[in-house]
């Protein structure tokens, strides 16, 4: 199916009939994918994985059970978001495939893994989050910038993504408050904003003060590497300075990393009185749901049905 000159069945007016498949399939595939380069990206590498299966498995005319099995395979070998990604791409590609008259969807109603909703990483407390960053050497350019990236990520929310794309133009204002313009999932533009603290503010100002003059449109966080020092960082960088930052505040957990501090956001703001449309608005989430993931969780922590019934048993 996958090759040049591959005959594959095809429908017609519900007949089925034998085409060749031409040697562009994939890119007129990718040219039909309407998505940001990076999830473009991410499909390619999913449906070459199914190319080379196929190819593996000597099939040529895939069906419906070769999909499923296919599926099981790689649940097999990668954790349940990885599959839920691979799949979402054979299904989009059979889809399309349908669309075009070139091969019926096979991947049609084909279940992906079951996720748990419950976030695979933990958030901090209000004192180890506290703790994180008291123990920051701030006398360093190195330590005024970390202190300066993890204040802004513990208290908006921000992905590393966006930490990594900003730029110095991009602290403005919004109403009495100092902001911070970034750009949202499916936008193209900066336009979505969270609001910078003071301390956090001041944070930023302590920084860019000591790393000296800047272009306006410079990297908010600058590389310190020898390699590509001034740079912009990469999110691997970023997620390196929160997970190093972590560990030295002795708080050494595999379920612990730079993505905990936007679950730690979410959480203390719902703790100290936020509401989960505040908090939706904060994470800028699309769907609700997501957000009341965060909620709910805080719901059974409230919970405190255990301690009930031991009194009643114990009497204590």
């Amino acid at each position: 199916m996958f090759t040049p000159n591959t005959e594959i069945m095809t429908r017609s007016g519900g007949a089925v009939a034998q085409q060749p498949i031409a040697g562009d399939l994939f890119q007129r595939w990718i040219s039909y994918v309407d998505a940001a380069p990076k999830t473009v990206q991410t499909y390619s590498r999913a449906i070459k994985r199914f190319y080379a299966y196929t190819a593996e498995q000597g099939i040529t005319q895939p069906t419906r059970a070769d999909v499923i099995a296919y599926r099981d395979r790689i649940a097999a070998e990668c954790k349940p978001t990885t599959v839920q990604g691979y799949m979402a791409a054979v299904k989009l590609f059979f889809r399309w495939t349908a669309q075009e008259g070139i091969y019926p969807n096979i991947a049609d109603r084909v279940k992906g893994p079951r996720l748990d909703s419950e976030h695979k990483k933990d958030y901090l407390t209000t004192r180890q989050a506290g703790q994180l960053m008291q123990d920051i050497d701030r006398s360093t350019l190195k330590g005024k910038r970390d202190y300066a990236i993890l204040a802004v990520m513990i208290t908006t929310g921000l992905r590393t993504i966006s930490i990594v794309t900003a730029d110095i133009s991009d602290i403005r204002t919004a109403g009495d408050s100092a902001a911070l313009y970034y750009q949202g999932k499916g936008h193209t533009e900066k336009a979505i904003y969270v609001k910078l603290a003071d301390p956090v503010e001041a944070a930023l100002r302590d920084y860019l003060k000591a790393r000296g003059p800047a272009a306006a449109k410079d990297p908010l966080f600058a590389s310190m590497a020898n390699r590509n020092g001034g740079e912009r960082m990469t999110t691997r960088s970023v997620s390196r300075i929160a997970k190093d930052h972590l560990v030295n505040a002795g708080l050494n957990s595999d379920r612990l990393t730079a993505h905990s501090l936007r679950h730690t956001a979410a959480t203390l703001n719902l703790l100290n009185g936020g509401t989960v449309e505040e908090t939706k608005q904060l994470l800028n989430h699309s769907n609700l749901n997501t957000t009341l993931i965060y909620s709910h969780a805080l719901d059974r922590e409230k919970n405190n049905s255990e301690n009930r019934i031991s009194s009643a048993v114990f009497g204590s």
